[in-house]
């Protein structure tokens, strides 16, 4: 099991799998598959960060969602403090989703246009009955935008009246209304601008000291990561190929896929000079995933052996995981 050294997780995946049917023809009947994600093992322990990175379509989003039951699995396990979250069904899995909350890529599009953010934000407390009166819902509202760093007083606006990292913050108080214990974050800062992005991260982090929060912190970019991440998966084609620590991660990549990756990220310093290590082709189709391990056609080591047998996912020193045949 892929997962911290110390302490119980809070999450833990197990061989999560999700593939979509391409159908096409007369009859519709399906004529291939998607493999979005094939295999993915990871567990989250109580008030820690796990990042997840990757490219665009590796299936990072897709794992966030098949955890949460917003996509149903095709095959795997899923257990929430200590309950099998894919054996839940009506009332025990809505009881179950207040614990685990997400916030979406785009708050442009995530929040409803027509409703005033206390209507918004008051429909958790409405749909899971954790107010008893009107006035003890625009009090609990109040509290939730004051926590965010808004004023009460916003509570009367609607959402095309906010900046997008003021949209941000109001799904955050969203995802926070319900007091869940972990929080999918999907690229939460990706669609804000730079300086935006450093105040939500901020923001994510002291929520976190305080709430005792956990964290699935989905992103394609590694420096964000970095800041956030107590551990970082990174996922190609649907795969997890490395998982450490993020010190671990940044100071000694090991897979030559994470070694690429951050080798494309800038350097403040100009003085310090870095090998850039450029990948060749582009990332094949998810519907025809190379055998073997699926990034041994651009990978710059790679063996024959590499398009034969897929890598297991071994551990290495302090907790280092790694899926390459030359580690």
């Amino acid at each position: 099991m892929i997962e911290p050294t110390t302490g119980e997780p809070l999450l833990r995946v197990t061989n999560l799998k999700k593939h979509f049917p391409v159908l096409g023809g007369l009859l519709s009947r399906e004529v291939g598959r998607v493999y979005a994600v094939d295999g993915v093992s990871f567990a989250i322990n109580r008030g820690e960060t796990l990042g997840l990175v990757g490219e665009s379509g590796c299936g990072k989003s897709t794992t966030g969602r098949c955890v949460l039951r917003l996509l149903e699995p095709s095959s795997g396990e899923i257990a929430f403090d200590g309950q099998d979250v894919l054996g839940l069904g009506g009332k025990d899995l809505r009881a179950m989703r207040r614990n685990m909350q997400l916030v979406f890529q785009d708050p442009f599009a995530s929040l409803n246009p027509r409703m005033t953010i206390g209507a918004i934000l008051g429909e958790a407390f409405t749909i899971h009955k954790l107010t008893s009166s009107a006035g003890e819902q625009e009090e609990r509202v109040a509290s939730l935008l004051v926590k965010v760093g808004l004023k009460a007083e916003h509570m009367r606006r609607y959402p095309h009246e906010f900046s997008g990292g003021q949209r941000q913050r109001i799904a955050i108080a969203r995802a926070l209304a319900v007091e869940p214990k972990l929080i999918v974050c999907d690229e939460p800062v990706s669609a804000l601008d730079v300086s935006i992005q450093a105040q939500v991260i901020n923001l994510f982090e002291d929520l976190q000291a305080e709430l005792n929060l956990t964290y699935l912190f989905i992103a394609h970019d590694l420096s964000v990561v970095e800041h956030i991440s107590d551990r970082v998966a990174v996922m190609y084609l649907g795969r997890i190929v490395e998982l450490a620590t993020a010190n671990d991660l940044y100071r000694d990549p090991q897979h030559p896929y994470t070694q690429a990756l951050l080798s494309a990220v800038p350097v403040p310093d100009p003085k310090v000079k870095r090998k850039r290590i450029r990948l060749q082709g582009d990332v094949p189709s998810p519907m025809n995933p190379p055998k073997g391990c699926h990034f041994h056609t651009r990978c710059h080591m790679a063996e024959p052996r590499c398009s034969q047998s897929v890598p297991e996912l071994k551990q290495g020193s302090n907790g280092h995981f790694v899926a390459c045949h030359l580690k």
